[in-house]
């Protein structure tokens, strides 16, 4: 490690060298000046300006025998970042906007930022110099630099990229046999951890490590899980628990504290779902749902019986009421005919007949809308057929 950081601080003396200097003015004062007029008055290519003005720049560079290859070096790596955004450009109208921009901070602007810093490097040092110094000394072990960069670099991509073909082999299982959704979700999650636990073992051998340091380092962890972190390792097997069972899977509406939520996504520690009457997301260890009663309105299908109350005076006949009700349900948006809707008589009040109208929708995050579009439809109902809402009277008498 101290090598490193030598060599790093030898790296800074070529900062020191004036066409060094002159080639980082010669590409940073037109860029600069280039995004401060964009900001100003916005252009149409700036980076296309940017790298007309640095040409002019590296052209009089070369006709007064200077030095250039940095400054060519740089324009290209600066254009290929513009030509990288181009490409995220043009992809979005064959990838949705949420797994593009996952590809793009996740993997692709990382890859290009990792093969510029190389590139750079390569013009002050020689890589293969570089990648045998040692690192630490682990278990007995040297680890050089080189193979631990391979090594994080290898399993960030397994980490990143292992999540579409995952998705791929476990669609072609359920074509094949026929399993449901959520053993189809599992089993993708199955091969992603499977895929990235061999990609730590092979990344631990590429370092070096002997099998009894890998053998350690899982007993380790075993204590971990045992000790220290068996609350994690408890809803990390709950979550593949539900997976499997389907009883809660990403799509599913569940009824949480009095609300319909609907569940988002199923990881290793917590569920997220999502309330729709004030936007938030709830997440709630997976181990909750197996010490909690949940109530679930789509374990067989969406549909969902609702229900509003109403009460009418007693001097309409409740025929007549219970059938303006039901008419009313199936002129309702969203209120599915079959079943049909069905108004009740519940009680004899005070002051009213109290009535029900229960009727089935599609979907049960619509509840609410569509209970307040059949009572306001209720109102003008009633009004046009001058059917009386009454409200509770109570008369004093004075002895």
């Amino acid at each position: 490690m101290t090598a490193l950081w030598e060599l790093i601080l030898g790296w800074t003396s070529f900062l020191e060298r004036p066409n060094v200097v002159l080639q980082l003015l010669v590409v940073a004062l037109p860029a600069l000046a280039i995004w401060l007029l964009h900001r100003r008055r916005p252009l149409r290519w700036p980076p296309l300006l940017a790298a007309i003005l640095i040409g002019l720049g590296v052209a009089l560079l070369a006709l007064a025998q200077q030095p250039i290859g940095l400054s060519v070096v740089l324009t290209g790596l600066g254009l290929g970042w513009w030509g990288l955004g181009l490409l995220l450009h043009g992809l979005r109208r064959v990838i949705a906007p949420e797994p593009l921009q996952l590809l793009e901070t996740r993997l692709l602007r990382p890859a290009y930022g990792l093969f510029s810093a190389l590139v750079l490097i390569g013009l002050v040092d020689n890589l293969h110099d570089l990648a045998v110094i040692p690192m630490a000394e682990w278990f007995g072990t040297s680890v050089s630099l080189g193979n631990l960069v391979v090594a994080c670099v290898a399993l960030y991509v397994l980490v990143i990229g292992s999540g579409p073909p995952a998705e791929g082999l476990a669609w072609l299982v359920q074509e094949a046999v026929g399993i449901g959704d959520g053993s189809r979700r599992a089993m993708a999650l199955m091969i992603r951890y499977v895929v990235v636990g061999m990609g730590i073992l092979w990344a631990l051998d590429h370092v070096g490590f002997n099998p009894t340091a890998i053998v350690a380092i899982a007993g380790g962890l075993s204590v971990g899980l045992g000790f220290g972190i068996k609350e994690v390792f408890s809803n990390f097997i709950s979550g593949l628990w539900l997976l499997f069972e389907g009883s809660v899977r990403p799509g599913e509406v569940l009824f949480i504290d009095g609300d319909p939520c609907e569940v988002r996504s199923l990881g290793l520690r917590a569920a997220v779902l999502w309330r729709d009457r004030d936007n938030a997301e709830l997440v709630i260890p997976n181990q909750t749902f197996f010490t909690m009663t949940t109530t679930t309105y789509t374990g067989s299908d969406r549909m969902r019986r609702s229900q509003v109350l109403v009460g009418a005076a007693y001097r309409h006949n409740p025929e007549t009421v219970i059938k303006l009700l039901e008419q009313t349900a199936l002129a309702t948006a969203r209120v599915l005919h079959e079943p049909a809707p069905k108004g009740l008589v519940l009680r004899y009040d005070d002051s009213s007949i109290q009535y029900a109208l229960r009727f089935w929708i599609e979907n049960p995050m619509d509840n609410v809308g569509i209970c307040s579009d059949v009572n306001q439809a209720i109102w003008k109902t009633f009004a046009d057929h001058d059917i009386e809402i009454p409200y509770p009277q109570r008369v004093l008498h004075q002895a």
